[in-house]
């Protein structure tokens, strides 16, 4: 094999990146840097005038997205959360189907892989080794595959070739926060593009740009609410088992408020979709397992309200994570956490801080190593 000679890559990262900058921990001051990464990641994107998105590293032609008739994302973790709500974009906004695929299972499915299929893999670091297997199994079988990726020149950015990074800034906390942000961002961008050149329309394309844009400002909104959070995640400090429920969009930051407090607390929570609890889950709750209650105003909010009776029911103390100013949330919980008025598309972001934030104090409280929990690592390089 003879010598490899690629051009260089500049890492646009500045040191002090790197640094605690006076934060107790490194997850702690990245949290509290996600309306600055939204910013970094939204900056010269949105085309508002145009009701549209400009992502140049897709380099895709209009005509070539208009002929996607598929999507299939492929991802792990954090990022299969994201990817979650990816589909519910593409397939609202663009109107393509999606299907969203655990990455360590793709090749190993046989995958359907169509013409007209685009395949996303999304990865914080770039180098996970199951969304890459996946990624070489979908360009082996003609898919246009599209990375999402936080690290500049990271494997599956190279390997795609083409797709959109988040410029998040460095992650140096092992459990995954403002790419998580940055991810939803770049795929509701991603979706826009696409629905642009299918029905959706210059006028709701400028809405949902301006909502879009409002995402760092309802980052900050969230970040005040911190001591509040604090005072909550002392008083369930104790408990060994808890909840985290949502519908719609609110489902997927369910899960991955749950996958917080596992990776960085220690402890156990459960994650599912509030219709589920009466299916079997319900059967565990009593006055010891606080249940974490996604609630956001949105079309599903009246079920979720009954799924919190539910709880109370049962003795189990109740934490929403509600809108500001929303009574009918506040009178059914025993805590609530708020969150600024949004569209429910993007409550997921504010929910998850909150989440995090949850999550970090209980930790903290707990005595529990945070930036470096136990048996995890940053970049899951193993299949």
């Amino acid at each position: 094999m003879g010598p490899v000679s690629r051009a260089p890559t500049a890492i646009e990262w500045d040191v002090r990146e790197m640094e605690k900058g006076g934060y107790e921990h490194f997850m702690l001051k990245e949290i509290h840097e996600q309306p600055q990464a939204l910013a970094n990641a939204l900056r010269g994107r949105l085309l508002e005038n145009e009701g549209a998105t400009k992502l140049s590293g897709l380099q895709i032609e209009p005509r070539e997205i208009a002929a996607i008739d598929r999507i299939v994302i492929a991802a792990c973790g954090t990022s299969y959360y994201a990817g979650m709500l990816g589909r519910y974009f593409f397939e609202d906004f663009a109107y393509v189907p999606v299907e969203v695929q655990q990455a360590a299972e793709f090749r190993y499915r046989n995958p359907i892989i169509q013409a007209n299929t685009c395949m996303i893999a999304i990865s914080q670091s770039g180098e996970t080794a199951d969304t890459l297997a996946a990624v070489r199994e979908g360009i082996r079988k003609g898919a246009m595959v599209l990375g999402v990726c936080n690290v500049v020149g990271s494997t599956i950015a190279r390997e795609a070739g083409r797709g959109v990074y988040l410029h998040a800034g460095p992650e140096v906390g092992v459990a995954s926060t403002k790419a998580f942000a940055c991810q939803v961002a770049v795929l509701a961008m991603m979706a826009v593009a696409f629905g642009r050149t299918r029905r959706l329309t210059a006028t709701d394309g400028q809405r949902l740009v301006r909502a879009i844009a409002r995402l760092p400002d309802l980052a900050a909104q969230t970040l005040a609410q911190e001591d509040a959070i604090r005072a909550i995640a002392r008083k369930h400090a104790k408990a060994t088992d808890f909840f985290y429920i949502g519908r719609g969009h609110a489902y997927p930051a369910a899960l991955e408020g749950a996958l917080k407090l596992k990776e960085i607390a220690y402890v156990h929570a459960e994650g599912c979709h509030a219709a589920e609890l009466k299916h079997g889950p319900i059967a565990l709750l009593d006055a010891a397992v606080p249940v974490i209650v996604a609630a956001p105003d949105s079309p599903e909010k009246a079920k979720t309200i009954a799924n919190m009776q539910e709880c109370r029911a049962r003795k189990a103390p109740v934490v929403a994570i509600a809108t500001a100013g929303d009574a009918e949330v506040s009178d059914c919980a025993d805590d609530v956490i708020t969150i600024p008025a949004c569209p429910d598309f993007l409550a997921p972001v504010p929910i998850v801080i909150a989440e995090q934030l949850f999550a970090y104090h209980s930790a903290r409280l707990r005595g529990c190593e945070i930036d470096q929990p136990r048996n995890l690592a940053k970049s899951v390089t193993v299949e």
